[in-house]
């Protein structure tokens, strides 16, 4: 147990009493070993014994990829044609350790039912329970270089995200002006994108999670609400501005201010030793307190990172205390079904004395097309 890249993951487990954990390529694999696999129809499984040196499973295609990885235990490697039985049955034998009564967590919003039934079937007597927060805490804080790679992933969004609007036209379908913000994501140096982007105009904004149409024009007057990321080196951008399209009506232009103002009361209170409820409540107090409060519909944020959604969650009732290095998302809206939605979404990180706001594009409400 020498590699010190898991100490994170035996720290973790110690503190939940768990005898082992077992994860998949994803997240949590990256932050450990520093890059990626693809999650596929092969199984690539790492077990992680309290007391001993993990083990891993690995298709044969992979482990020319896998050897960079230097890592610490055996590895166990299977072939198509033969299948990977016998992989799982030497990986047990390796770990006789895992017997009967052993608490056994598993990464159960990642792992694939089929993989749980491989890892039953050779540690019949172990029990089995859901993990995943114990194995992503280890991602909790964010190291300098995590923060700068994320902060990168914003200002590649940012840019995007401006010249994007020099584009957009009155008339312009939704699915026309999501094809220009991918298109300038790319341009301006994104990896990938975080997520599909939500484009939504008219009713649609009213969708916390609408699809761009392709049969809708936009309208004067329409809100204008675009939801995107891009992706740089798997650290993940996610911001939400809300625009309005030649004109804004005096009621719409109060529905934006007051999730402004919630926003802006979000990241006011945000700093270390308050807990993530007291932010969310923060934020739900200016929105209920408003003549828009039956229109606020979900929570203020969620962590991000190599996850899009991750910990910790900005909600009432998560009394998680606030550190330095977590990094969230403070994201209120307002949405008349039918009608009209406005979000307003940042990316701060939780510093010593306080945050930073890494996304800084303009707030203020704006006039497009």
């Amino acid at each position: 147990m020498t590699d010190q890249r898991l100490r994170p993951i035996y720290d973790a487990m110690k503190s939940a009493n768990l005898d082992a954990v077992a994860f998949v390529p994803g997240p949590n694999f990256k932050r450990l070993f520093g890059r990626d696999f693809h999650l596929m129809e092969r199984p690539l499984i790492v077990i992680v014994p309290s007391e001993a040196d993990p083990v891993a499973i690995v298709p044969n295609l992979e482990m020319a990829s896998f050897a960079t990885l230097k890592f610490p235990g055996p590895v166990f490697d299977w072939r198509d044609e033969a299948g990977y039985d016998a992989a799982f049955v030497a990986a047990a034998e390796a770990l006789p350790q895992i017997s009967a009564s052993k608490s056994f967590g598993l990464e159960a919003q990642r792992m694939r039912v089929f993989e749980q039934i491989a890892l039953q079937k050779v540690f019949p007597d172990a029990t089995f329970v859901d993990a995943h927060a114990t194995i992503s805490s280890t991602r909790l804080l964010k190291t300098p270089e995590e923060v700068e790679k994320l902060r990168r992933a914003i200002v590649i969004s940012e840019k995007a995200l401006e010249a994007t609007l020099d584009l957009v036209r009155i008339g312009q379908t939704e699915k026309e002006i999501e094809a220009i913000l991918i298109s300038q994501l790319f341009a301006q140096g994104a990896s990938g994108l975080s997520f599909d982007p939500i484009v939504a105009a008219g009713d649609n904004s009213a969708q916390p999670h609408a699809s761009a149409r392709a049969d809708y024009k936009t309208k004067r007057g329409d809100a204008l609400l675009i939801d995107f990321g891009a992706s740089y080196e798997g650290y993940n951008a996610d911001i939400t501005r809300t625009f309005f399209l030649g004109e804004v009506s005096d009621r719409d232009r109060r529905f934006y201010e007051t999730v402004r103002s919630a926003n802006a009361r979000g990241k006011e209170v945000t700093r270390p030793g308050i807990t993530a409820h007291d932010v969310d409540d923060s934020v739900q107090q200016v929105l209920e307190q408003s003549e828009f409060a039956e229109f606020a519909r979900h929570k203020t944020g969620h962590g991000l990172g190599l996850d899009v959604h991750e910990a910790p969650q900005i909600m009432r009732g998560n009394h998680t205390g606030l550190k330095p290095g977590m990094i969230f998302t403070v994201e209120p809206g307002l949405y008349r079904l039918g009608e009209c939605g406005v979000r307003i979404e940042d990316d701060i990180v939780v510093t010593e004395h306080g945050h930073e706001s890494l996304t800084t594009f303009p707030r203020d409400l704006r006039l497009v097309g």
